[in-house]
């Protein structure tokens, strides 16, 4: 038996969610930087408890693009909006400064 090839929706679904897919991973590389570089303002402690909502982000993100491609860029925008009220709040509540 022959089997048929559909180049419909299907393949355009796919290609748009791969697309989409990538696009949000390399954001949330990006995103990463702040974190990164979090220690110049966040005192040491806090900045291991900002690392750790990056990598559950991370995980977040892997089963985001898996089930919902679509998604994907939503959770850079999240994890930069967690890290800016991460920082405002420690700015604040314990008066952090650079």
């Amino acid at each position: 038996m022959t089997e048929e090839r559909s180049f419909g929706s299907a393949s355009k679904r796919s290609l748009s969610g791969a697309v989409l897919g990538v696009t949000g991973i390399l954001l949330y590389a990006m995103v990463g930087w702040p974190y990164l570089g979090s220690g110049l303002v966040v005192p040491f402690p806090w900045v291991f408890a900002l690392w750790a909502i990056w990598v559950g982000g991370l995980f977040v993100l892997i089963r985001v693009v898996k089930r919902y491609p679509v998604w994907t860029p939503a959770v850079p925008v999240a994890a930069l909006i967690a890290w800016v009220a991460f920082v405002q709040l420690g700015v604040w509540l314990f008066g952090w400064s650079a």
